[in-house]
């Protein structure tokens, strides 16, 4: 999971901590003057990302030597397009300190305003420098709504809700700057873990309904009955879970704000912990059945007790299957039609790899019978190399363990045996008692 589990407990510094004259909302001519004149090398200072455009002095604080206190000077400045705004908090020959706007937008209490906000023209909307930011991190947002959470010494922490129902924390440098790295996290992440960040801006159910945006373009027929965020992913893909009016249930991908694929909780069972809403191990039950007759149709008498799916290649779906007598098979099945179930010897020449149950050469045995090599019975394989002719070889060893052999198949329409040479006049055999020099 890709958590940012070190943020649940990071020593956050609030918001707005600004303390500063009362300040007027509208600029004076003397203020912009002012402003325009000490903020620039204020911000250079700072090290901020800002070709100011606009700034405005806001006032000044007396020296307060009982308290140990200096006299601090306070600048709101606005810069270039795309870029963020700032408060400004400067000591005499000291390094100046820089609040986004979006922080100094935000109370320090519910139901109370800010106590130093911004109000250049340029800084009207802070909140829509956010979308870019979320934009490269990844993420679908049209904020409406932002917030300061807090920062560190190296990271700012904000919560924006999204227009299309979603929340998020981004994570930024300190003080905010849009031309650095920035990392947006599914507020659904941190509703649940115990520490100091919290979204407060839309509540979980809320966040939650964008599921149904999701499980819609599933087109699985899923009227949903129960709903759970079953976690981020280390390539930042959000995972979601649903259970349906009808039983059945599904985990669904989302990246960059799409749904980008979905399982039914029968084959979600390896992903991020399966289904918690739905009974799985019935569901299970019910595709192992399925599976069974798949396969007898396909002439199998495997009776499937479990499988694992295999990645898609081309339409056909590619199972491993494990039968009843303990011994593994791969099945090919197509959207409609007769399919294909392979033994794991001849699996390897279709490019699949056992790994569920007992491993039966007996069928690449077979194989060599048709091309009269009546000694060898195969006690291991492996997947050797395609030729130019685009066949397959794989390459077998021999109980005896004399020198084995290279079996040629061709794989379409169906996975046929067309030719075996001896590793003595084959090169390339690898496996024990196989080399010849």
């Amino acid at each position: 999971m890709g958590l940012a589990a070190a943020l649940l407990v990071a020593a956050l510094a609030p918001a707005a901590v600004i303390s500063a004259p009362k300040d007027a909302p509208k600029v004076s001519a003397a203020e912009r003057k002012q402003g325009m004149a000490d903020a620039p090398p204020l911000v250079q200072a700072a090290g901020l990302n800002c070709q100011v455009s606009d700034a405005r002095f806001v006032g000044k604080t007396a020296e307060d030597k009982k308290a140990g206190k200096p006299a601090m000077s306070f600048y709101e400045v606005a810069c270039q397009p795309g870029q963020m705004g700032y408060i400004l908090q400067a000591a005499a020959g000291g390094t100046p300190e820089a609040y986004s706007c979006v922080e100094a937008d935000t109370a320090n209490e519910p139901g109370k305003p800010p106590p130093l906000p911004c109000v250049l023209p340029g800084n009207s909307d802070p909140k829509a420098i956010l979308a870019s930011a979320l934009s490269k991190a990844g993420s679908q947002c049209t904020p409406t709504q932002a917030r300061g959470i807090g920062h560190t010494k190296t990271q700012s922490f904000f919560e924006v809700a999204c227009q299309e129902g979603a929340g998020y924390v981004l994570i930024g440098s300190a003080p905010f700057d849009t031309g650095k790295p920035v990392q947006a996290q599914n507020c659904l992440n941190f509703d649940e873990g115990g520490g100091n960040i919290k979204c407060t801006l839309t509540d979980r159910a809320a966040r939650l309904a964008v599921i149904d945006r999701y499980a819609q373009a599933a087109k699985n027929s899923c009227v949903i009955k129960d709903r759970r965020f079953v976690g981020t992913a280390q390539d930042g893909a959000d995972y979601y879970e649903t259970s349906c009016q009808d039983g059945k249930g599904y985990i669904y991908k989302v990246a960059k704000g799409a749904l980008a694929q979905s399982w039914d909780c029968a084959h979600a069972v390896s992903i991020l912990g399966g289904c918690q809403l739905t009974d799985a191990r019935q569901a299970q039950s019910d595709e192992a059945a399925l599976y069974t007759k798949l396969a007898k149709n396909s002439g199998s008498n495997c009776q499937v007790t479990k499988y694992a799916e295999f990645p898609m290649k081309g339409n056909d779906e590619a199972v491993e299957l494990l039968c009843a007598n303990g011994a593994s098979a791969v099945g090919l099945f197509p959207p409609t039609g007769k399919g294909q179930v392979l033994d794991c010897g001849r699996a390897l020449a279709a490019g699949y790899k056992c790994s569920l149950g007992k491993v039966d050469y007996a069928g690449l045995t077979e194989d060599l019978r048709k091309f009269n090599q009546k000694t060898c019975t195969v006690s291991n394989a492996r997947l050797a190399a395609k030729t130019q002719k685009g066949t397959i070889l794989v390459e077998v060893a021999c109980s005896d363990g004399l020198p084995g052999y290279m079996i040629e198949y061709n794989t379409a329409p169906t996975v046929t045996a067309v030719a075996a040479t001896g590793c003595r006049f084959s090169g390339g055999c690898q496996l024990p008692g196989n080399k010849t020099s």
